[in-house]
């Protein structure tokens, strides 16, 4: 959480992972667990957590740091999600440029025909960091180019099933 202070991308993920019920079910878990209980009643006990607990309620004492503080966080986040659509777009241009490989083409049939992998994949689909993804490929298909290249691709595709 403290590296996500400072990183945009680390932070607007864990704005994300916020929102998968999944992920905050394995946080529940975690923090019911005594050993980490024990962890964070040390570190709460620390000067140094002290020391900036005081410092982060100064802050949000005083109307003009916490708005402040609060535009710099949306700022980041925003910086963040930014960076996060525009690597899901990279990653999306990358594959299509990969597709039109005829040997990637065959693998990519062989793995749509494995059950696990199917499972794999709706599992994955279903998490919410994939909708980057989704949201990058949306975008690819208001291109017409792009658009045409995928149509394209995806008939090759639909011909090695």
């Amino acid at each position: 959480i403290q590296q996500a202070g400072n990183d945009p991308v680390l932070l607007a993920q864990l704005m994300q992972d916020l929102q998968n019920p999944e992920m905050m079910a394995e946080a529940k878990k975690m923090m019911d667990d005594p050993e980490f209980q024990k962890q964070m009643k040390k570190m709460s006990e620390s000067g140094e957590f002290k020391d900036q607990m005081k410092k982060t309620m100064d802050i949000m004492k005083d109307p003009k740091e916490a708005a402040k503080m609060e535009a710099k966080f949306e700022h980041m986040q925003h910086v963040g999600e930014k960076k996060l659509k525009d690597g899901a777009a990279a990653a999306m241009e990358e594959a299509m440029s990969a597709m039109g490989n005829p040997e990637v083409m065959q693998d990519m049939a062989k793995m749509m025909n494995d059950p696990q992998f199917k499972a794999q994949l709706a599992k994955m689909t279903k998490d919410p960091s994939f909708q980057n993804y989704v949201s990058a490929m949306q975008d690819m298909m208001k291109d017409p180019s792009k658009k045409e290249k995928l149509e394209k691709a995806s008939a090759a595709f639909k011909s090695q099933l």
